[in-house]
């Protein structure tokens, strides 16, 4: 099952939640925004944990304390820094997500993976409203493509190889953004996910790691798309 985010105003307010896994990518996002001078009403930057379930119950908290405060949020975004799958998302770049796949929810059987779609249950992939997926992109001269998320970070080419086949139109991978997408969903709120890359997905190669590079690639992009989420489909 995919959901698909519908096109729509963001509320009266134009809230806009963006949850990151570590604080270090929550203050690479707000020295972008602030660098921007944006004019959004209100930016809520929060560091919800690593991985899906941390990053579902984080978010999740977070749209319903705004909720019964009377302050709901419009838009929900998933940032952050993860993997690019080589040579289309290379160190250094951004990625924005045309698709949010949980890569690593269903059952091993001998015929190979099976989503937990295919056993009868659940979503898989939760869409971003595509104008603002496109502006975004425009914006920062991103890459989009499916964004996957993981329980587990890939560091081996087999199983980097195996995702590519799986999933054709993926660009990256990191751990939150299914989990953030599923609480927004919950909420009834359209959700997008902008990711830096810092590493390949493949073999686990710290030292080939770029995170400050990634980092000042996330702040950059959030500095450049801060218009887009002031404007997006208000009036």
């Amino acid at each position: 099952m995919v959901v698909q985010a519908q096109e729509g105003r963001l509320t009266d307010s134009g809230r806009v939640l963006i949850a990151t896994a570590v604080p270090a990518e929550r203050d690479a996002v707000v020295r972008g925004l602030s660098e921007a001078g944006t004019a959004l009403p209100a930016v809520d930057v929060v560091a919800v944990g690593v991985g899906p379930a941390a990053a579902a119950a984080g978010t999740a908290t977070a749209l319903t304390t705004a909720a019964l405060s009377g302050r709901p949020y419009g838009l929900v975004v998933s940032a952050g820094i993860g993997g690019g799958f080589q040579p289309d998302a290379p160190l250094g770049s951004v990625v924005v997500a045309d698709a949010l796949t949980a890569a690593d929810l269903g059952a091993e059987t001998p015929d190979g993976f099976l989503p937990v779609t295919e056993l009868g249950f659940g979503t898989v992939t939760h869409r971003p409203p595509p104008s603002l997926v496109r502006d975004v992109a425009a914006a920062t001269g991103a890459l989009t493509g499916t964004v996957l998320t993981v329980s587990t970070v890939t560091g081996t080419a087999v199983r980097a190889a195996e995702l590519q086949r799986r999933h054709p139109g993926a660009a990256a991978e990191a751990m939150e953004g299914f989990g953030v997408a599923e609480a927004a969903a919950a909420h009834g709120v359209p959700v997008l996910e902008i990711r830096a890359v810092s590493n390949a997905v493949g073999p686990r190669d710290r030292a080939a790691w770029r995170i400050g590079d990634a980092l000042a690639a996330l702040t950059e992009a959030f500095g450049k798309s801060a218009p887009v989420l002031e404007s997006w489909n208000r009036t």
